[in-house]
């Protein structure tokens, strides 16, 4: 066994703290990582406080991971020791169902193995994820990574990155396309930078005046302030897609009526509370909404080439492990640009 080290939550209420746990040997088709950095997700803030309602305790939070392989199994074939690799939100699937067996293994019918806060594919061992100096996975379930870009823009690439590269790629997204992105946070502000390197016309949708100059930085062409009644009546039926980021409650109403026709708006953000969605909006252009899930395998390790290409990463602030609380509170607070990363070292 491995002794690990992590930072983990016993319960709802409580704070990370220091942890010490076993990660399982390699076997003949796992490859040993030790983890260098690890993003902050909000989805591991909802998860440690269990606002979900299916958190499992003790948990090691961390999807977004990369570090450099120390060991590997007899069979495995993609990588050796001292190569970078990258895990994302999954690591294992059922590999039996269609969707699996066509790449989409995030939509494993079955349910995949999450990196953190559920089981492997046994259905009785604990995953822990990526707040913690080593993890063990299958080869089929490892990305890898260039050494082109910085590693700690990296990590947010594996679930920020392909989150909104997924459903560019989907709907074809490109030159001649234009494209809205509401909410400039964690994915808004990697679906701004990928659409525009696709050729899109890209505006930044935003209740804020203030992220105007950021918005046009990471590669928008346009910003529109949504609270503004004249440039929203300007933007009604503008855009081919609508790349929705918000989690929080709002009106998907507004949005929809700047769709043009045939227009999709897909959402990426989860609101706490169910959100109604008129009928006369979608049938009033022939409208659509729609919802994507992060990628498969193929489709993330394409996303992690094609932003090695581009020079693209996530805009990151570096932290201590020992910072990860007041962390959670300030992305709370929405005062974070645009990703946390955890520097795995100081956990060491």
């Amino acid at each position: 066994m491995i002794a690990t080290k992590a930072y983990a939550v016993n319960d709802a209420a409580s704070p990370l703290g220091p942890w010490n746990f076993e990660r399982r040997e390699p076997g003949p088709h796992d490859v040993q990582i030790e983890i260098l950095y690890c993003g902050v997700c909000h989805s591991d803030i909802h998860q440690v406080r269990n606002e979900w309602g299916n958190s499992i305790y003790p948990m090691v939070p961390g999807h977004e991971i990369v570090g450099r392989i120390t060991k590997v199994g007899d069979h495995v074939t993609k990588f050796k020791v001292g190569d970078l690799a990258g895990i994302g939100c999954f690591v294992d699937s059922c590999r039996e169902c269609d969707p699996c067996k066509s790449g989409e293994e995030q939509y494993c019918v079955t349910g995949g193995a999450s990196t953190y806060n559920g089981y492997e594919m046994d259905r009785k061992t604990h995953t822990y994820g990526g707040y913690s100096t080593h993890i063990v996975t299958d080869e089929k379930y490892t990305l890898k990574v260039s050494d082109k870009l910085p590693l700690e823009g990296v990590a947010p690439l594996l679930c920020a990155g392909i989150t909104t590269y997924s459903p560019l790629r989907h709907w074809k997204v490109g030159k001649g396309h234009k494209v809205g992105v509401v909410g400039l946070g964690g994915l808004g502000h990697m679906a701004v930078k990928l659409a525009a390197s696709m050729g899109a016309e890209v505006t930044m949708l935003s209740t804020s005046p203030s992220k105007e100059a950021d918005a046009r930085r990471l590669g928008a062409h346009h910003f529109a302030l949504m609270t503004d009644k004249e440039q929203v009546k300007q933007l009604r039926s503008k855009f081919d897609f609508i790349i929705n980021t918000i989690s929080a409650p709002h009106d998907y109403a507004t949005y929809l009526n700047l769709l043009n026709l045939n227009g999709v708006m897909i959402c990426l953000g989860v609101p706490p509370e169910p959100s109604a969605v008129p009928a006369f909006n979608l049938i009033m252009g022939r409208r659509s909404i729609a919802g994507s899930l992060i990628g498969g395998i193929r489709e993330t390790q394409e996303m992690l080439d094609y932003c090695a290409e581009h020079n693209i990463t996530s805009d990151v602030e570096v932290i201590p492990i020992s910072d990860i609380n007041h962390a959670y509170e300030r992305m709370l607070k929405g005062d974070v640009k645009y990703r946390f990363v955890i520097d795995i070292a100081s956990l060491k």
